[in-house]
């Protein structure tokens, strides 16, 4: 039976949402933000040259149709590649009300949200004081520390020491419907972090916010660094996704990267984490181990995470390269018979104002199915196309 991978590049849009005009950034509606094509121009412009240089170079996705998504999701021609195309292509557009992590990833699994999540605003205090109340009473300290909207690293560098001092954690949110929670996993200790959010979770999620995240840091004052210990308590889709279509039918799910924090682990028989060129590691191993029939759904974070959320073109730029050249090592060993699909979840415009995604169509690239146009299609068609290769009922 033949397989499929199922590739998250997560926050690399095209542009041309046909609602983005209702989504914003610091006051500004996301209308013209395009993530890829603002890139290449800077590559093209020599603007993007930190660590790398010249056009924007993606020879393997471009053969599997990049550019052409991006021409017929927003009608830019900053990326190009005048080679043959060989694989099936097409740009995807979201319905969900949200332009988050969970919103993109359901609705790509075949299910759209159907509420409206819960945002906090962006004040101080940004958490009502039920909210703050609970967290002090189950981590049985006397107060929390900076309670507001912030980048997680400047959160820790800012409140960090002060945290150290008191044993308070650090609570704050962002765009997204998160609230995350912050703390040293020597002085406060992981485990008694990770107790803290999933007890969090439950009344959060009845909230509908999307998710509570435990943000585990090493260091001292001055030095304070994130560490891989990040857990997601997602809310759980509302309906079965494709990893429940499949699970049904009896096949295997393997899920790479922040997949099973996303899905609630529904669905999902083994998780494999890391960093991106971690998982990567983890996509190669199972080219090679994954079972016939079976699923592999990952979720590639660096893009978002470090060079969209913080507005870095040109590491934005490196890490699409490196993507690339890596993809292109990996194809040739897929099995006659699978399905690759490249996709995004939504877009993070590294030359947008703010440090919010940014409402995007995204780019569907197909390896396995014929070299054709897909043209204009939505999220949940991703996953319909999946099923259908696999040969899977849609419940």
């Amino acid at each position: 039976m033949s397989r499929a991978f199922l590739l998250v590049i997560d926050s690399v849009g095209i542009g041309g949402a046909p609602d983005a005009d209702m989504f914003y950034n610091d006051g500004t509606p996301d209308t013209g933000a395009n993530t890829l094509g603002h890139i290449a121009e800077a590559c093209a412009a020599g603007q993007a040259d930190d660590g790398r240089s010249g056009p924007l170079a993606l020879p393997v996705l471009g053969a599997m149709g990049l550019g052409r998504a991006l021409t017929l999701a927003s009608g830019a021609t900053a990326f190009t590649d005048d080679g043959p195309v060989t694989g099936a292509w097409g740009a995807a557009t979201e319905i969900s009300p949200g332009k988050d992590t969970p919103s993109g990833h359901w609705e790509l699994a075949g299910v759209p949200v159907p509420w409206d999540w819960t945002y906090f605003p962006d004040e101080h205090p940004a958490f009502p004081p039920e909210l703050i109340a609970r967290v002090r009473e189950i981590a049985g300290v006397g107060g929390t520390l900076a309670n507001c909207h912030a980048s997680g690293t400047e959160i820790i560098a800012r409140y960090g020491e002060k945290h150290i001092e008191t044993g308070w954690p650090i609570c704050y949110t962002s765009a997204d419907s998160v609230f995350q929670i912050a703390a040293h996993e020597g002085h406060f200790g992981l485990d008694r972090l990770l107790d803290l959010c999933e007890r969090l979770a439950p009344g959060l999620h009845a909230m509908k916010v999307g998710r509570v995240i435990a943000r585990p840091f090493v260091g001292e004052p001055g030095g304070f660094t994130r560490t891989g210990n990040r857990h997601d308590y997602a809310i759980a889709p509302p309906a079965p996704t494709l990893c429940d279509w499949a699970k049904t039918a009896g096949r295997s799910v393997q899920a790479i990267g922040k997949i099973g924090d996303i899905f609630s682990m529904q669905g999902i028989d083994e998780v494999r984490k890391g960093d991106d060129a971690t998982l990567m590691g983890h996509l190669s191993d199972l080219i090679d181990a994954a079972p016939d029939g079976g699923l592999v759904f990952a979720n590639f974070v660096e893009f978002d995470s470090l060079y969209g959320h913080r507005r870095d073109v040109a590491g934005y730029a490196r890490h699409l390269e490196w993507f690339d050249a890596a993809l292109g090592r990996l194809r040739p060993r897929l099995r006659d018979g699978d399905l690759l699909v490249v996709t995004a979840d939504h877009g993070n415009d590294p030359t947008w104002t703010g440090t919010d995604h940014t409402r995007e169509r995204v780019p569907v690239l197909c390896h396995g199915i014929g070299a054709r146009a897909l043209g204009l299609i939505g999220f949940v068609d991703v996953a319909a196309l999946v099923a259908d290769h696999l040969g899977i009922e849609v419940t």
